[in-house]
């Protein structure tokens, strides 16, 4: 990962600036440059070095009076830049995001539609003396945005870098580019165009075939490839691929509680399979409890279920980053939201599963792929998502819903499906899926309830919860975490759309707590 910092307005010095990027340095911890525009105002980057590793990859980038910054990864950039090169473009570094100034040139802001990437980028045009930033369509990078007291405009990587001098921080919303003072939409994230008509063969071949080109394609990397493997069906599934498309062995890495990790002997089983290099790591109550209000500042959220299932994957990337070379992990965010989670069986229409399924890929940068970005670039490593690539989400939610509804008495049963044979062991292939922050322990919920417990004892709490609009707290385990994200990121509760709930309009999913073990449908996901 990297950071991305801009500010455009004349009433900053260059060391406030520098101070408000030296906040996120963990994105980007290789190098940090600023340069101040000529018409008032700053670019920031901080790097972490993935393609072009030589110093000429280094932003801000130039062309003319023109500078460009990008926290992404172009995939086939390669071609790309051949057909510029043969328009007369030079490139210094090996760099992809040095071809966002040039395709600016040739196509201007339709560029954005044309990029296969993930990506936060802001762009400073010198001709037109204009700010053009934009952000991918699922909004796998982060973006955030605000005015300064004086009305400059301001955007960062991360609400931190925002916080305390910028009045409302908000989220750059994804498949948008901002352009003369407004928002335009490029892509919807939950667009597909026609629904797709394939046969029940060409149908399973169609997603197999997207979602190996998805892996296959984040396997391209200057900096050490890893993978973060639960064991469940969809990080299986990336290592699946990725093991078959690497010339040596894969790197993959687990987490579990010390005393009733479900995950750990599935991800042991999957990994030796694979003939993967493979790592464990164990956790303890104390190390939970005593990381929770670092990784709540570092999260900028108080959902319940991204902190939750924060915890074990924050921890992991920390021991990654301090014990391997791994720069780069591909993990298996975004699958739930197309497929379904253990919820969407209780979706009472094929056309009801559609629409949450909709919503969930729009609200996505809000939650998972917020927790994936945080707890893996915090500790200095890039993260890359297959399940996320465009053209991926666009054929899944093309498919009819009743093929992807569960009415098969297996979830993700099309998924399942289309990697029969000898790509996992069959019982990982056809494991009940079990939620992340539960799979590395029951007790980590526990653990961390016991804590709200704890600090709020008796009824009081309940009082203490109305004081937060919007999103109040509704468990004394909410009401921790939103008073630790107030602290850090004092009344910007709206940056987050609300809890990450099941559906409570449907028939068994009115519950108040966002684990699948509240459901009755839960069954043998956690064995």
């Amino acid at each position: 990962m990297c950071t991305v910092l801009a500010y455009f307005g004349s009433d900053m010095t260059r060391e406030q600036f520098d101070q408000y990027l030296a906040r996120t340095q963990e994105r980007g911890p290789d190098d940090s440059k600023t340069v101040e525009l000529p018409e008032g105002g700053f670019l920031g980057f901080q790097r972490l070095a993935i393609m072009g590793l030589t110093p000429e990859g280094m932003q801000p980038f130039r062309l003319g009076g023109s500078f460009a910054l990008c926290n992404g990864e172009l995939y086939g950039f390669r071609q790309a830049k051949k057909e510029l090169e043969e328009k007369g473009y030079r490139f210094r570094s090996g760099s992809d995001c040095e071809l966002l100034l040039p395709l600016y040139r040739e196509y201007g802001t339709d560029m954005f539609r044309r990029l296969d990437a993930e990506f936060a980028c802001i762009l400073y045009d010198g001709e037109k003396k204009e700010v053009v930033a934009a952000r991918d369509p699922i909004g796998i990078r982060p973006l955030f945005y605000g005015r300064s007291a004086s009305g400059g405009l301001a955007l960062a990587s991360e609400a931190r870098s925002l916080e305390g001098w910028v009045k409302e921080i908000r989220p750059f919303p994804p498949g948008c580019y901002y352009r003369g003072g407004r928002f335009h939409r490029y892509r919807d994230p939950a667009g597909f165009g026609a629904p797709c008509s394939d046969s029940w063969e060409d149908m399973l071949a169609g997603i197999r075939q997207r979602l190996i080109a998805a892996v296959e394609k984040r396997l391209d990397s200057d900096a050490p490839l890893g993978f973060l493997l639960s064991g469940g069906l969809d990080s299986s599934l990336v290592c699946a691929i990725a093991a078959r498309k690497s010339k040596k062995p894969i790197r993959t890495f687990a987490v579990g509680m010390e005393k009733d990790a479900i995950d750990l002997k599935y991800a042991r089983q999957t990994a030796e399979y694979l003939g993967a290099q493979h790592t464990e790591f164990y956790m303890t109550p104390d190390m939970v409890t005593g990381s929770l209000e670092q990784v709540i500042a570092r999260l900028g959220t108080y959902d319940i279920t991204t902190v939750r299932a924060s915890m074990g994957m924050y921890l992991l990337c920390r021991e990654i980053h301090r014990h391997t070379d791994v720069r780069v992990l591909l993990t298996g965010e975004v699958s739930d939201e197309l497929f379904g989670y253990k919820y969407t069986d209780f979706a009472p229409s094929p056309e009801a599963f559609q629409a949450e399924s909709e919503k969930r890929v729009r609200e996505l940068y809000a939650y998972d792929v917020l927790r994936a970005d945080r707890c893996i670039a915090d500790n200095s490593i890039e993260a890359r998502v297959p399940f996320g690539d465009l053209e991926f989400v666009r054929y899944v939610m093309s498919i009819d819903p009743r093929w992807k509804q569960n009415r098969y008495g297996k979830g993700k049963y099309l998924l399942r499906k289309a990697f029969e044979g000898d790509w996992l062991p069959s019982e990982i292939l056809w494991r009940e899926k079990a939620a992340f922050s539960d799979a590395v322990g029951h007790s980590m919920v526990d653990d961390l309830k016991a804590y709200a417990e704890q600090k709020f004892p008796g009824d009081g709490w309940r009082e203490a919860c109305r004081a937060f609009q919007p999103a109040a707290p509704f468990t004394k385990e909410s009401l921790l975490y939103r008073q630790i994200f107030e602290k850090y990121y004092p009344g910007q509760g709206a940056m987050i759309p609300g809890f990450w709930m099941p559906n409570r309009e449907w028939k068994g999913c009115d519950v108040d707590d966002p684990s699948a073990r509240v459901l009755a449908n839960y069954g043998a996901s956690g064995l």
